[in-house]
C-alpha cells in the first residue's frame, strides 16, 4: 500500500514538472516578485514557479515527520 502512495505522488509531481514547463515555455516574460516591500530581480515565470514549488515540496517533506511524530505522542498518551 505504501509503494502505491509513492507512485501516485511521483505522478503528481510528474505531472507538475510538467505543467509548469509548458506554462514557462508559452510565458515567457519577466517578472519580479514584491514582498514585505523587497522587489525580486526580473525573473521568467516558469523560474519562479519551479522555485514556489521546489520550496513548497521542501517545506512539505520537513512538516510530515513533524507532525506525524506529533501525533504519535498524541495516541500513545491515550
Amino acid at each position: 500500500m505504501k509503494s502505491i502512495a509513492n507512485l501516485i505522488a511521483c505522478l503528481i509531481l510528474a505531472v507538475w514538472a510538467i505543467a509548469i514547463a509548458l506554462f514557462s515555455v508559452q510565458n515567457a516574460t519577466p517578472v519580479s516578485l514584491k514582498l514585505l516591500g523587497f522587489e525580486s530581480i526580473q525573473m521568467p515565470v516558469g523560474v519562479v514557479l519551479a522555485f514556489s514549488a521546489g520550496i513548497g515540496v521542501m517545506l512539505g517533506a520537513i512538516a510530515l515527520p513533524v507532525f506525524t511524530r506529533s501525533n504519535r505522542k498524541l495516541e500513545d498518551a491515550e
